[in-house]
């Protein structure tokens, strides 16, 4: 038979269902042990009766707790589906001997009385003697690989923890040794493992109090030791309340398992791990992977050690501390310069908004004072104006007067309430010489001229821009009947074209005409001159560009 690889917790299944005598090697990936045993295991499982596979505890996840696997790698053998045995650690030898003793229920064909087998002319007892042999031929390799695996050197690489190895390295051998076999060095090399004995490196005083303070037996004291990891009194009591209904806990140590592994140890970087759950936090700090069991016991600090370990510990947190303060101090440094420099450049922002803003003033009051002249200059002209006419007219003006008092000509007012200044003729007595009362093409100039005399507050440039949008309208649109007709009840004509003098007789002049069913409406005649309308649209954009 080969080493059987099992890769999944199904095939882990199927193969103890299968098989009514198996072995199944419990192994992991980063176990240094398991990887040093392997070769040894598939030299074993090739002359083995019954079938051996190993499975690694990352194939199968949560279904390793199934069989309660505490350390790596672990041997158990199956009859029915039934744990019957189990060896923890390398132990190939006491693997063989597991085999040995239950060889002979690997297959049902084989009677247990004598007689021969089914299709051949040994006896069951001859059958089962020769498997035996062949197992033994099979495996002397396996064997002293187990021993020589099981020999460990213990590096004490932990600060917070004493290592103590329950094994010494096997001595060199000497120069006589040199001729030789490699049997005969493996066998002196297990003689002289076989001297030393784990339970005499026991702690003396852990078996004091367990016997005498607690009350368990020798026996019990020193198993309670040997196979708890740490091999302290804590760890000792509760391998021993875990296995208090084992039945052979009572019985004498065996020999085998004097070797076991007390501890991990990281062949990496060589610490000293205590348990599994150790191993583990050590793996994911520090990244490493290759691991092996160790017989070395972690002794726990004394209290002189804790005490100078404490020491140790307040020193470095103390420096730490120091550290960060000092630390602190400097960026509390690097805050308060940056916020003077933030504070100084806020003052430059605020005193450089603060002179746009004068400036800003300045410049309107320059503005308005600049409007006032031009106005109050515009108001002399107009009044030298009048004084001329007056003069030349005998102190009379032919201008009217307005609701107000006294209104110039130059800047008069349509004040006739809702009449425009074309819809009627004005009384002869006030009627200008020079104008007609109705509106004519030829006089359009002179109406924009009157509207654009209306300087204050903009009122003409308003009032040529509702009239250019008006006759531009109309021109732009010769076929759009919206633009053939204007409301005069509208704001815009009411407070843009109504009250300036000439702003009606521009619309009327280009042939805009009351609407005889609607006395609010102008509408553009059916003969009105097309190309009139495009020179007024042309000359009301001059006017309102030189206003």
């Amino acid at each position: 038979m080969t080493l059987i690889e099992i890769s999944s917790a199904e095939e882990l299944k199927t193969f103890i269902q299968k098989n009514t005598v198996c072995v199944v090697t419990f192994s992991a990936h980063w176990c240094g042990p398991c990887k040093q045993s392997k070769p040894q295991l598939e030299e074993l499982a090739k002359a083995s009766p019954v079938p051996i596979s190993i499975v690694h505890e990352s194939d199968i996840g949560d279904y390793l707790h199934t069989f309660k696997v505490t350390a790596f790698p672990s041997y158990v053998l199956f009859v029915k589906e039934t744990e019957v045995q189990r060896i923890k650690g390398v132990n190939l030898k006491g693997v063989k001997d597991m085999i040995e003793a239950h060889a002979d229920r690997a297959d049902p064909a084989i009677p247990k009385a004598g007689g021969n087998t089914l299709g051949g002319s040994h006896s069951a007892a001859e059958a089962r003697a020769l498997r035996l042999a062949k197992l033994e031929a099979g495996a002397p390799k396996a064997a002293a690989a187990a021993t020589t695996t099981s020999t460990e050197k213990a590096e004490d690489d932990d600060d917070d923890n004493k290592a103590t190895p329950m094994e010494t390295e096997e001595s060199k051998p000497a120069a006589s040794d040199t001729g030789k076999t490699d049997d005969t060095k493996m066998e002196d090399a297990t003689t002289e493992e076989d001297k030393k004995n784990p339970i005499d490196d026991l702690d003396k005083e852990a078996i004091k109090t367990l016997t005498e303070s607690m009350g368990f037996s020798l026996l019990r004291a020193q198993k309670g030791l040997l196979f708890s990891t740490g091999g302290t009194v804590e760890s000792a009591v509760e391998w021993l309340m875990e296995h208090q209904d084992d039945t052979d806990i009572d019985e004498d140590i065996p020999e085998g398992s004097l070797g076991s592994a007390r501890s991990y140890k990281c062949n990496d970087c060589g610490k000293i791990l205590s348990n599994m759950a150790n191993l583990e936090l050590h793996a994911n700090k520090t990244g490493h992977s290759d691991f092996e069991e160790s017989t070395c016991i972690i002794v726990p600090l004394t209290p002189e050690e804790k005490a100078a370990k404490i020491l140790e510990i307040k020193s470095l947190l103390a420096s730490k501390r120091s550290e960060r303060e000092e630390a602190e101090k400097v960026d509390q440094t690097e805050q308060e310069k940056r916020r003077r420099f933030m504070g100084k450049e806020m003052v430059k922002t605020k005193e450089v908004m603060e002179r746009e803003a004068r400036k800003r003033e300045a410049t309107a009051r320059k503005r308005e004072k600049t409007e006032i002249k031009r106005e109050r200059d515009r108001i002399r002209a107009e009044l030298a104006k009048d004084k001329a006419e007056r003069i030349a007219n005998k102190g009379k003006l032919l201008g009217k007067l307005g609701v107000d008092g006294y209104a110039p000509s130059a800047i008069q007012y349509n004040t006739s309430g809702g009449k425009d200044d074309g819809d009627e003729e004005e009384p002869a007595a006030q009627r200008p010489k020079t104008a007609g009362s109705t509106a004519s093409a030829a006089n359009i100039d002179d109406y924009i001229t009157k509207v654009s005399s209306y300087r204050a507050g903009g009122d003409g440039g308003k009032s040529l821009k509702i009239l250019k949008l008006l006759v531009g309208n109309a021109a732009d649109n010769p076929n759009e009947d919206k633009y053939k007709k204007i409301n005069m009840e509208t704001n815009a004509y009411k407070n843009k074209v109504r009250p300036f003098v000439g702003a009606k007789k521009i619309l009327l002049a280009v042939g805009f005409a009351p609407d005889e069913k609607d006395k609010t409406h102008l509408v553009l005649k059916e003969d009105a001159d097309a190309e009139l309308l495009l020179s007024t649209k042309v000359k009301l954009e001059q006017a309102l560009a030189k206003f």
